[in-house]
């Protein structure tokens, strides 16, 4: 299997006060921090610009940063066009990508490609796999585990970590780090984009009290040097079920990258041209499409809308399967105005924007969900429509945005009642309140979000050296 290293100086060092923080001065080399981040570009799965943004803010404060994530094939093949090969380019060059391989028993259905005892045995073969899930951890994604652990240690052998990160789903990777801690004798740190435990999208226990996965978590959140989340929702569930690690527990939000968004100028829609709408990210079958269509079908009998038109900007799906069917769901509606126009690049994601006059942030869940689309969101400075149940937790990010249109319900007459105020706001075209919002935004940068969480991992390496 390939392995894929991006390298430059191997100091790590930036040449700014940035790059030198993280220096350890009494051996004069960077701290060294393994990043376990299953999902990392080329994938294109939602939590994978959590992991980008910061692996790549890490090696410019300075470390010397290793990250371990999936094979490539995973994603081009397993994952049929889960890869998007414009995002991987963005990765830091100081950035050491290590792609071990990585068993795909459960991904594999092509019997031309089962190995010998596979194709022999298959009934054995799968008795095996259901016993290794009984017996470790019941994630399809186990198998790649032995080929992290191989290349970890190998690299620790070589150039010792001074610490660990991991990131999940999957949830593996916690228990790696798990491992890894344990027997190196250094820190690690585990980073919830999701819940484990509980599905946050219903609020339900997946496992509860005395399940093997549930004795992992508190196994894991134990030993862990500092344990993240998202948003404060997720931390107080955690902090309730394991409060011997709540002092431990902390929030890392989201944010966005200038580098993609830009800081877009107040550029009011053409007078004479239709409004246009757009939402930006993957369609899954778990958006609330019907309460959206149908808002956005009795919005448009306002004379404001009569001919605005909702462009859709993303890939439909996470897996190929669903694509047929979401994209007939898209096309009923077309007589009203709705436009799929297809996946985008993360390099074309201004120009979108740029074409757009209001954003629409249609998100499942509950309580415990922020999404990471918000933050690019509001650095547009343009109007939002939420379109979502009002108790999320990405309400508490909004809060204060200036151009944020949401109902006390998730219905089709709010909805269509925010799609007429943002209308209005659109074509009112007020420079200061597009000034404020972007003024709101500039809170949630990666920098904002990830730089006090680096300088608490730098000193947390530095006391425990």
């Amino acid at each position: 299997m390939r392995q894929d290293i991006k390298s430059t100086d191997p100091t790590g060092s930036s040449g700014s006060p940035a790059g030198a923080a993280a220096v350890d001065k009494p051996g004069g080399r960077p701290l060294r921090v393994l990043y376990l981040s299953f999902f990392f570009p080329p994938s294109r799965a939602s939590g994978v610009f959590r992991g980008r943004a910061t692996a790549n803010h890490f090696a410019e404060a300075g470390w010397d940063v290793t990250v371990i994530t999936a094979p490539r094939e995973f994603f081009s093949y397993h994952l049929e066009g889960g890869g998007d090969e414009t995002l991987e380019a963005t990765v830091d060059p100081r950035v050491r990508v290590e792609r071990p391989p990585m068993n795909t028993y459960h991904w594999e259905n092509d019997v031309r490609r089962f190995n010998r005892l596979r194709r022999s045995f298959p009934v054995l073969t799968d008795r095996i796999y259901r016993r290794i899930q009984s017996t470790f951890l019941p994630e399809h994604y186990v198998g790649w585990i032995p080929g992290l652990l191989s290349r970890a240690f190998k690299l620790h052998a070589r150039r010792r970590f001074d610490l660990v990160v991991a990131t999940g789903n999957p949830f593996v990777s916690f228990a790696a780090a798990w491992a890894l801690g344990r027997a190196w004798r250094v820190p690690y740190v585990v980073d919830y984009r999701d819940a484990w435990t509980f599905n946050q999208f219903t609020e339900q226990v997946r496992f509860g009290e005395g399940t093997r996965t549930a004795a992992w978590e508190a196994r894991v959140l134990r030993d862990a040097a500092e344990v993240v989340f998202v948003n404060d929702g997720m931390r107080q569930w955690h902090a309730e079920r394991y409060p011997f690690a709540a002092d431990r527990m902390t929030v890392v939000p989201n944010g966005w990258e200038p580098e993609f968004v830009g800081r877009p100028a107040f550029q009011p829609p053409e007078p004479d041209r239709p409004l246009r709408f757009g939402y930006l990210g993957t369609v899954t079958p778990y958006l609330p499409m019907d309460v959206l269509f149908e808002g956005w079908r009795r919005a448009r009998t306002n004379p404001l809308l009569a001919d605005a038109e909702l462009h859709i900007h993303g890939h439909l799906g996470f897996f190929a399967q669903y694509a047929e069917s979401l994209r007939d769901q898209l096309t009923r509606h077309e007589s009203v105005g709705v436009r799929y126009r297809g996946p985008f690049g993360k390099a074309d994601v201004a120009r979108v924007y740029e074409e757009t006059d209001a954003l629409v942030f249609c998100v499942p869940g509950a309580k415990y969900v922020t999404s990471g689309k918000v933050f690019e969101y509001m650095a547009s400075g343009k109007p939002i429509v939420s379109v979502h149940r009002p108790d999320i937790a990405a309400t508490e990010v909004l809060e204060g945005y200036p151009l944020w249109f949401a109902g006390a319900r998730l219905d089709a007459d709010s909805v269509a009642d925010s799609f007429v105020r943002a209308a209005k706001a659109a074509r009112e075209g007020d420079e200061s309140r597009h000034a404020a919002a972007q003024e709101h935004a500039e809170r949630y940068t990666r920098s904002a979000t990830l730089g006090p969480w680096e300088a608490r991992l730098r000193a947390l390496v530095k006391e425990t050296r």
